[in-house]
């Protein structure tokens, strides 16, 4: 065992490898009896492929660069693909992220265009697809831009012809209701055809903040008639619809205060528990719920946390999947006696997990984890609850420096970096992260926030976010911060902020704040809230600050007081911003504005922007590069010697 600094030890997991495993397997389903999905492709320009595992086992990716499974519907996108197995072979139909169109798929031949382009505004977009054979057609959900502001926008179900014949044609496209809900999701044709049932809302809510599930019935032309709402509401978050076998409507709604999974008609949750059975809906088509022929019903569910379990609607019995498995994405599809999801755990990245529910045998069957380096590098997280202002618990996941053959001085305490989610109605999960990695098994510590505003902890704890961004979510991460700080663990001296999308919100909002951190690395962030809440993001989150912030015409001063672009006197620590130059959500234009009033104050700073990158890196060579810069800002400010990182320039 060899005695080095804090933040000079070396490590096998350096930024490429960090980058390499950046992103996960999402959006599983089956065709037939096989599983698909699909994953992410860093080294080649950070495009998602579709992964096809044949019925003996072996694994194929089904389409070869350029092509991109990605839609960008309310930007986030969502559930992008679908498809069946036919007598010839799968069929599966796709949305291509460079032209936004539907496409038909068949091994052998090349993609058919299903969809036309649109040259207006953001053109035309598909998301949520659902393959109806009989008829001919797949529907979905049709985002239209009728201008070219971001919010010259309109969604609605739509149905597609399979023959092609709309891939020229717009008036092909067959509208199944009429677009009086600002927000859908994607219809869900009940066993006997003869209703429809999906998800709706409007601003200037979010879809966490309160939904209404609509019911319709189906003419025989294929549109939906008299909709009607049955339940949810302006208070209410409903997060997914499903029909189950029996032809009973299943939900997931929040109306007890967690979001609990509710059959239309009782007003009892059918297993009623001080935890989430559903979360927010980020992206269009997310699952956490998924009605098995038995009328069993496949569930993620959990508290801070979650798992995969198989629920007993009748007896409201939940049997959780044996496995090391401690956290599923939303994402769930079943066949048979099958249940296809996602999950990982702290030693383990993201894959496709197969639950058997008759046997209760769980494999992993896709995208399996294998330890790039040894795991003896990994960290060992620690779970705690900390205590912060006016006594309120905040949930946090501690990652203490960590290498098998280092330690540090004995009279020596380690720099940590303080981790803001985005969102900010999110949560950070507890998984094998190697960008965490990358930074502890140097001897840097990591603390993430799961601050009041997360999801994960029921709608209270959500709630305690609303007219107070820029506040619980600061005071909550300087508090964890302080506390590591005055129990020893941190060195109070070496603390960093740091954050992307509404975390680099947070980490910007700190360093403007407080006086907490020595420096902070601020990602595609939110900086000048007056301007992104009156024209300058994208229509789903164009109205989010009128909760988070209060009404803007109602209380202007307050959009002014929390903006750091508005108090960038008020920031002394150096700081690294990253930004994309092809962010629709956070644009240059919020960065360029901040950069320009630091002009003068004589602040060590980078700032880097990447061509070809929107919100959220997916390229390996931007990840490579942001991650030694956010490296070599703490070796700067820090006094740490980390060997073979090129060293940031610091402007002033």
């Amino acid at each position: 065992m060899r005695t080095l600094a804090y933040g000079s030890w070396p490590s096998p997991i350096d930024a490429a490898l960090a980058a390499a495993h950046d992103g996960h397997p999402e959006f599983a389903g089956f065709v037939g009896d096989e599983a698909w999905w699909t994953e992410p492709r860093p080294a080649e320009g950070g495009r998602r492929t579709l992964v096809r595992r044949r019925a003996d086992g072996t694994q194929e990716s089904v389409l070869p660069a350029p092509w991109n499974v990605r839609s960008r519907v309310i930007e986030y996108g969502g559930q992008p693909w679908t498809g069946e197995m036919r007598p010839e072979g799968p069929f599966v139909v796709f949305v291509n992220f460079a032209d936004q169109r539907l496409y038909a798929y068949e091994p052998g031949a090349e993609p058919r265009p299903l969809t036309p382009v649109s040259h207006v505004g953001g053109g035309l977009r598909w998301v949520d697809p659902r393959l109806h054979p009989d008829r001919g057609e797949v529907w979905c959900v049709m985002e239209e831009f009728t201008g070219e502001g971001p919010t010259d926008v309109r969604r609605v179900a739509a149905a597609v012809p399979l023959d092609g014949s709309a891939a020229q044609d717009r008036d092909a496209v067959r509208e199944l209701a009429d677009a009086r809900h600002r927000f859908v999701t994607g219809p869900r044709l009940s066993p006997d055809g003869a209703q429809a049932a999906w998800l709706a809302w409007d601003h200037p809510r979010m879809p966490w903040d309160g939904t209404e599930l609509i019911l319709a019935d189906v003419a025989e032309d294929g549109t939906l008639h008299t909709p009607r709402v049955v339940a949810g509401g302006p208070e209410e978050s409903i997060a997914q619809v499903e029909w189950a076998a029996d032809g009973s409507l299943l939900y997931a709604g929040d109306r007890t205060g967690w979001w609990n999974l509710y059959r239309l008609g009782r007003e009892t949750p059918v297993c009623t528990r001080e935890e989430e059975f559903g979360g927010p809906l980020w992206k269009i088509g997310y699952r956490w719920f998924a009605p098995l022929s038995s009328g069993l019903v496949a569930v993620v569910h959990g508290r801070g946390a979650t798992r995969l379990g198989i629920l007993d609607p009748e007896t409201g019995e939940v049997v959780d999947a044996a496995g090391p498995w401690t956290e599923f994405t939303p994402t769930l599809a079943v066949h048979g006696s099958r249940v296809l999801g996602v999950g990982a755990s702290p030693r383990s990245a993201y894959e496709v997990v197969e639950l058997d529910f008759r046997t209760g045998r769980a494999r992993v069957v896709g995208a399996a984890h294998d330890d790039p380096v040894d795991p003896a590098y990994y960290p060992e997280p620690q779970i705690r609850t900390f205590t912060g202002p006016a006594g309120r618990e905040i949930h946090a996941h501690v990652y203490p420096p960590h290498h098998p053959d280092q330690v540090a001085p004995g009279d020596e305490l380690p720099p940590y970096v303080v981790r803001a989610h985005g969102g900010p109605t999110g949560r950070a999960p507890l998984v094998l992260d190697l960008e965490i990695a990358y930074f502890t098994s140097r001897g840097i510590g990591v603390a993430e926030v799961n601050y009041g505003g997360s999801a994960g902890h029921g709608r209270e704890y959500r709630n305690r976010l609303r007219e107070q961004w820029g506040v619980v979510d600061v005071e909550d991460c300087a508090a964890v911060a302080a506390a590591l700080a005055e129990e020893g663990t941190a060195d109070r001296r070496r603390l960093a902020i740091r954050g992307g999308s509404a975390g680099g919100w947070t980490s910007a909002a700190s360093l403007t704040a407080t006086d907490v951190y020595a420096c902070g690395t601020i990602l595609y962030p939110i900086l000048d809230l007056t301007s992104w809440g009156s024209g300058e993001t994208h229509d789903f989150e164009s109205q989010y600050l009128e909760s988070l912030i209060g009404p803007l015409a109602e209380v202007p001063g307050r959009y002014v007081e929390r903006s750091p672009a508005e108090h960038a006197d008020r920031i002394t620590a150096p700081f690294l911003l990253l930004q994309g130059l092809d962010d629709p959500i956070c644009p240059p234009a919020q960065c360029e504005r901040f950069l320009s009033r630091m002009a003068g104050r004589h602040v060590p700073h980078a700032y880097i922007a990447f061509e070809g990158e929107g919100h959220g890196f997916r390229r390996a060579d931007t990840m490579v590069r942001a991650l030694e810069s956010e490296l070599s800002l703490y070796a700067q400010v820090f006094g740490l010697n980390p060997p073979g990182i090129p060293t940031l320039e610091l402007l002033k």
